[in-house]
């Protein structure tokens, strides 16, 4: 039989002693514990795609594991039928959904769900002002949600945030260099959130400009840099290294993928190409990989596919949408804004 030695066993308060309930820290020179919160230890990976229009209104939810292929899954139901872009974005264990249009008015209402369940939605609060088209991005704590606007209304610039773990209504956070709508998700870090591109109530024109803002402060966002090209009904995800913008018009359709390094202020730079052009789509992303989901060509599509961060290239096919829809705006457990 070999020997097994253990050095040190500590509890929460530094102390030692033989109690094992409610270790924190283990030195052996066999075997190591697990450590860190429990919702990190496995089980995560889980990106979740909310309601859209196809083009009539449709509250269905999918989820899918996005370390793997294959069809996504009926994650259960929104309350609303959202349409015309709402702001999505989620910690390690609730995905949120804020905004959006239910015909015939933008709204104000915010909707949690728990990824670890098998969907349905829960009430969390009310924005301060009734937006669509707008644009959401967190970290693990806070989730922002920026500009919009209410129907035939000029575009905010204000940005509203939440706290995930709690519910209760929006508070004010600070305002963007533009007023801009039309825009999807955005991508963040673990300090950072990004807003980027849309139209601007300038005409409409479109813009390129990328924003950051740092999460933990309120405050207005800066100017980071600019995406190479201006989109609108586009959306992103990110790692904690690249965020992404896909897809969107120009005014065509486009199958653009575009990134920029969140770590520095800095440019777009060229990605790949989704397998088709496209608008109003979804995304979501875990470390390795970036997803994207629905939209339209015009056709509404079904089609779920993917990228690898860390390289460049063009799209891999992932699987199919139970329902084809566009404006299904996505989040996942391990995007870019949590730790990895």
């Amino acid at each position: 039989m070999s020997e097994f030695k253990v050095n040190t066993i500590t509890n929460r308060d530094g102390s030692y002693g033989p109690q094992v309930c409610g270790i924190t820290t283990f030195r052996s020179s066999g075997m190591q514990l697990p450590s860190g919160p429990t919702e990190m230890r496995g089980g995560r990976g889980k990106g979740v795609f909310g309601a859209g229009a196809t083009p009539s209104s449709t509250s269905v939810m999918d989820a899918i594991q996005i370390s793997t292929t294959g069809n996504a899954v009926d994650f259960g139901d929104d309350f609303l039928s959202r349409q015309e872009n709402y702001a999505a974005f989620g910690s390690t264990i609730r995905g949120i959904n804020a905004g959006g249009y239910d015909s015939p008015t933008a709204i104000t209402n915010i909707h949690y769900f728990t990824f670890s369940s098998q969907g349905g939605m829960n009430d969390f609060g009310q924005l301060i002002n009734a937006r669509y088209t707008c644009q959401g991005a967190s970290n693990a704590i806070r989730g922002l949600i920026f500009a919009g606007k209410q129907i035939n209304e000029v575009a905010y610039n204000s940005i509203e945030f939440v706290t995930i773990a709690t519910t209760g209504d929006a508070v004010s956070f600070g305002n963007l260099t533009e007023r801009v709508f039309n825009h999807g998700s955005g991508v963040s870090t673990p300090t950072r959130a990004f807003q980027f591109a849309g139209l601007t109530n300038s005409g409409p024109t479109r813009t390129n400009v990328i924003h950051a803002a740092t999460i933990a402060t309120q405050g207005d966002a800066v100017k980071f840099g600019e995406l190479t090209i201006s989109p609108d009904a586009h959306t992103g995800c990110s790692n904690s290294i690249r965020g992404l913008s896909w897809c969107g018009q120009t005014p065509s359709n486009i199958n653009n993928i575009e990134y920029f390094q969140l770590a520095s202020e800095g440019n777009g730079v060229d990605f790949g190409d989704a397998s088709a052009a496209k608008d109003y789509l979804g995304a979501c992303a875990g470390a390795t990989r970036g997803m994207c989901a629905g939209g339209q060509t015009p056709t509404k599509i079904n089609v779920i596919e993917y990228v690898t961060f860390a390289t460049t290239g063009d799209t891999t096919d992932f699987g199919d949408l139970t329902v084809a829809r566009r404006f299904c705006m996505g989040s996942s457990d391990v995007h870019g804004g949590l730790a990895q």
